[in-house]
């Protein structure tokens, strides 16, 4: 389970985040929305540690960021949260020259060290889980963009983290690659895993399980999709 309380953050003189307090649950779809600029992608990277913050805490599964007026973190601290916290990013980041296998292997060979063999195991068995079997000697720019999308899933779902995060994984996808998504991030609740994911589409929106709104670095409303909605 991952609790945010009270995170404040500053951009100079911008106050980005304004007592943001929210939860995301184990084993649920949890969407964060709301307008441009409302503060959604910055709460997301404090949740591991991408962005440090001024004061308030992120707890992710026993570990706590506490507020460190804007300094980085200890990065002994970030390599902890970041091993039970993945990230999926809007753009794939898939390195090019690389086959999709190789991408998939590189978060357990570079961030934990595991010996070649079992890197690719992991990697075949989240291939597999995406559906992505058969594109595993394939180069990204061979793949359409729910394609590439799929691989940066299951390149962060390699590393074995007990939630992952989403930002904005469906803007760049055509609508009927939205599916594609969405489905792997419902086998990811199935199984257990916490889920939460920033976006725009309204759509993805109102079939998660618990929906927070957004407004001004705060959170204005919570709730199950027809409640904030409604």
């Amino acid at each position: 389970m991952i609790h945010v309380r009270d995170i404040v953050k500053y951009h100079g003189q911008n106050r980005v985040l304004d007592g943001a307090t929210l939860t995301a649950a184990a084993g649920q779809l949890t969407v964060l929305v709301g307008p441009s600029g409302g503060g959604k992608s910055t709460l997301l990277r404090c949740v591991n540690g991408l962005e440090p913050f001024h004061t308030g805490t992120v707890e992710v599964f026993g570990h706590e960021l506490p507020g460190t007026d804007g300094k980085p973190h200890a990065p002994a601290l970030l390599n902890t949260v970041r091993r039970d916290v993945g990230m999926v990013f809007q753009q794939f980041n898939l390195f090019p020259h690389m086959t999709v296998l190789r991408n998939v292997m590189s978060g357990p060979k570079y961030a934990l060290g595991l010996p070649e063999a079992e890197c690719e195991a992991r990697a075949r068995v989240q291939l597999a889980r995406v559906g992505l079997t058969e594109k595993a000697d394939a180069k990204p720019a061979a793949l359409s963009g729910g394609q590439q999308q799929r691989v940066a899933i299951a390149r962060t779902l390699a590393v074995g983290p007990k939630a992952v995060l989403f930002d904005e994984p469906t803007s760049a996808l055509d609508p009927e690659l939205v599916e594609e998504v969405l489905a792997v991030m419902r086998d990811l609740t199935t199984a257990g895993q916490t889920v939460l994911v920033v976006t725009h589409d309204m759509d993805l929106a109102r079939r998660a399980d618990i929906v927070h709104q957004m407004r001004a670095g705060k959170v204005a409303k919570s709730g199950p999709p027809a409640e904030v909605f409604g």
